[in-house]
């Protein structure tokens, strides 16, 4: 039975685990031919095998998508290695929590780079080679935290306004192109992105947050709502989905 992305080419950044980990399987098994990206290469090479094994065809690609040469590269091997463009998940993040005042700067610096300049740079590499195959979707991971700012996350928030804003005005530019844009606004989801926080009080936050919600997302639930949008009939864009638990408050 034919899947309803088959003969499609989807490039997913953040593959190696959590959220870019399930959305590669689950548009491998929609019939997309798979370009999964990340740092952690052995982790890539497990996930393409794992695609593999299962009949679908995947290219594992180790990356740093805060280098824009890398990035670019990165995009080009979907024409390359797997004839094509017409879905590039942009997934990639870090999420590095504490108050403003005394913070390591650095952390700053790195969501930046990987939350916004990593998806740029994706993004602008992309552009041409969806257009040329007559439009497909861009899907940008975002947060909840890109819709509702709070103490102890100024920096993460802005990053994630920043995937929003960037979202709706390339929607604006690129609805001419065939180009449909949508942002996925995870809530509490269990994955490793917790776990970039060693800040004990953060831990201790996020610690009550899963208490208090009790069943969080799994990266399933945010996979199946990203295959859900890129195989809506080409008319129809999902210009946003907010994804949060069932007793998520905020």
């Amino acid at each position: 039975m034919a899947g309803p992305l088959d003969g499609k080419v989807a490039v997913v950044t953040g593959a190696s685990s959590g959220i870019g980990e399930a959305t590669a399987l689950a548009l491998a098994r929609a019939g997309a031919a798979v370009l999964v990206g990340a740092r952690r290469e052995d982790r890539l090479t497990a996930l393409a095998e794992r695609i593999e094994s299962e009949g679908g065809r995947a290219v594992p690609h180790a990356v740093d998508l805060t280098d824009e040469e890398q990035a670019g590269a990165f995009i080009q091997a979907a024409r390359d290695e797997l004839g094509g463009l017409h879905i590039l998940v942009n997934n990639a993040g870090v999420m590095l929590l504490g108050p403003v005042a005394g913070a390591d700067t650095a952390d700053w610096r790195r969501m930046i780079e990987v939350n916004l300049l990593g998806l740029l740079w994706c993004t602008h590499a992309a552009l041409p080679h969806l257009a040329q195959g007559g439009g497909g979707d861009i899907v940008n991971v975002s947060s909840v935290a890109g819709r509702r700012a709070s103490a102890g996350a100024a920096v993460y928030n802005m990053t994630k306004f920043g995937v929003h804003a960037f979202s709706e005005a390339l929607r604006q530019e690129a609805l001419h192109a065939g180009v449909r844009v949508t942002v996925v606004a995870p809530g509490f989801v269990e994955t490793e992105l917790q776990g970039h926080n060693t800040n004990p009080v953060v831990q201790q936050s996020m610690e009550r947050s899963r208490e208090q919600i009790g069943e969080v997302l799994k990266p399933e639930d945010i996979a199946e709502a990203i295959v859900f949008a890129v195989t809506r009939p080409a008319h129809v864009c999902l210009n946003e989905l907010l994804v949060r638990p069932t007793r998520q408050r905020a």
